[in-house]
């Protein structure tokens, strides 16, 4: 009898990582940059207005560009920044790099017949930027992620005059929007590429040096009674993982731990999602990848706090080894969760992380980040986080962390009358309780954290996005890795 030998995989596209970034250098205001574009910032207000060259009737709103006639073969540019908020100049900066570098309209692709496009940022004189904002901005907007056949534009080089006392604050700005590139790459890399075990190699490739890293195999998961994990990652050929980052200073006093929801790609399984919408479902992992780009970050600025952050990894499939409606699916702490809708998996892969962390890691605080319902996209939109917290100084400090960073939370309670509908009588607990959904998965959530601080932040909403702004360009936004990073230098 002839045999057919093995198919061999299908051979998915993979990015190639990390996406390049525009090079930024800080100079002496008046030092200039000869032959490069002139990006001259502006803004609105009593103390400033359009610049005398400024085309007719044009208005430095934020975001809005202006190009006016080269002198010597130079490309002149004007960039609102509006009132001056933060977000303003964070929009600015964006709106800089990628009109300049022939990335927005009416972009020109300046200095690249001799390489990387050159940029040269300026305030309008009487203007003083929001100069972390401005880097922010000017960073992330150079972040275009793409998996193509041609070679991507090299990015810009964008020289930037900058006061000296104002450098350090720009330089950690600069780490802290490279934390936020880190966690788009992952989140947006393509998931027939990206199995569990391909994320957990690109993210240790992603990290600071004196980040330990330990990732941890299915065989492991299932003689530590990883059931979540096990369960969700079950019905997929490829097998799931767990990744374990710590950042652990000498003298360091506080531990902080981090917990990312890493689900690479989630069809829903058995309770599977309808087509619309899917393939943004390579994005599920947003949570992990967001404490992966933070825990980069904290070693980067060596921040003295223990950081550890915990990975769940896996794929949500539909075969015939998936997990079922009505399953007993057995956690790391022993607890057993009723399977009520496998495309709740989010909640079941994090309540093992949970357990393990409380067990194990001796935590001051705990805060998990995951895209995890539908109903908090649909309570808060697609531009503010979901934040739920047993103490009211944990959820001060996120949010003050986020506003630090330019990321927005919105506090949602944990409605004590909905508690008991987390009950089950088949199990310990419910997976997927009726009731606010957001509400519930949280309270789902905190039976496996006991007495120690602990934080849930929402993403589904602005973990992806449809409609640009400011930095935020098309696809994963990176959004809560700067709180995180935040949060942890608080801590320290």
């Amino acid at each position: 009898m002839t045999t057919s030998p093995p198919r061999s995989p299908v051979p998915f596209a993979a990015p190639t990582l990390p996406t390049p970034l525009a090079e930024i250098r800080l100079v002496d205001p008046g030092a200039g940059s000869s032959g490069a574009a002139v990006v001259r910032l502006c803004r609105t207000g009593d103390d400033a207005g359009p610049p005398a060259d400024a085309p007719s009737g044009w208005l430095p709103s934020a975001g809005a560009v202006a190009a006016l006639a080269p002198e010597d073969g130079v490309g002149r540019w004007l960039v609102g920044a509006g009132a001056g908020a933060a977000k303003d100049w964070r929009g600015a900066g964006a709106a800089a790099v990628r009109v300049a570098s022939g990335r927005s309209e009416p972009g020109a692709l300046l200095g690249a017949e001799d390489g990387p496009a050159r940029v040269h940022v300026v305030p309008e004189a009487g203007v003083s930027p929001d100069w972390p904002s401005v880097a922010t901005g000017l960073l992330l907007g150079s972040h275009r992620f793409a998996v193509k056949s041609s070679a991507p534009a090299a990015p810009p080089r964008v020289t930037v005059e900058v006061p000296e006392e104002e450098r350090p604050a720009v330089e950690r700005a600069l780490v802290l929007a490279g934390a936020t590139a880190v966690a788009r790459d992952l989140a947006d890399s393509p998931s027939g590429a990206k199995s569990p075990a391909w994320f957990a190699d690109h993210a240790l490739d992603a990290l600071a040096e004196g980040v330990e890293a330990v990732v941890r195999d299915e065989q492991w998961l299932a003689e530590q009674g990883f059931g979540g994990v096990l369960a969700v990652g079950g019905g997929s050929s490829r097998p799931p993982r767990f990744l374990e980052l710590t950042w652990s200073p000498a003298g360091a006093t506080t531990h902080v731990v981090l917990v990312g929801k890493g689900i690479t790609f989630d069809t829903g399984g058995i309770s599977i999602k309808p087509n619309a919408g899917m393939a943004d479902m390579r994005t599920d992992c947003s949570g992990g990848a967001a404490v992966v780009g933070a825990l980069g970050a904290v070693a980067a600025l060596d921040l003295p706090v223990r950081v550890t952050g915990l990975v769940p990894l896996a794929e949500n499939h539909v075969s015939g080894s998936a997990y079922r409606p009505g399953d007993v699916v057995r956690h790391y702490d022993g607890r057993t969760t009723e399977v009520t809708n496998t495309d709740a998996e989010g909640r079941m892969v994090l309540a093992d992380a949970l357990g393990y962390a409380v067990a194990t890691l001796a935590p001051d605080v705990v805060v998990d980040v995951a895209t995890l319902t539908g109903a908090m996209k649909v309570a808060l939109g697609v531009r503010t986080g979901g934040l739920f917290a047993t103490t009211d100084d944990l959820a001060t400090g996120l949010v003050a962390a986020g506003e630090s960073t330019g990321e927005a939370w919105w506090r949602v309670p944990l409605t004590a009358g909905h508690d008991a509908d987390v009950d089950s009588q088949l199990a310990d607990v419910r997976q997927a309780p009726p009731g606010p959904g957001g509400i519930v998965a949280a309270l789902f959530l905190r039976r496996f954290v006991g007495d120690v601080p602990w934080a849930h932040l929402d993403i589904a909403g602005p973990a992806r996005c449809d409609s640009p702004h400011e930095e935020v360009a098309k696809g994963a936004t990176g959004f809560a890795a700067r709180t995180l990073v935040e949060f942890c230098a608080r801590h320290a």
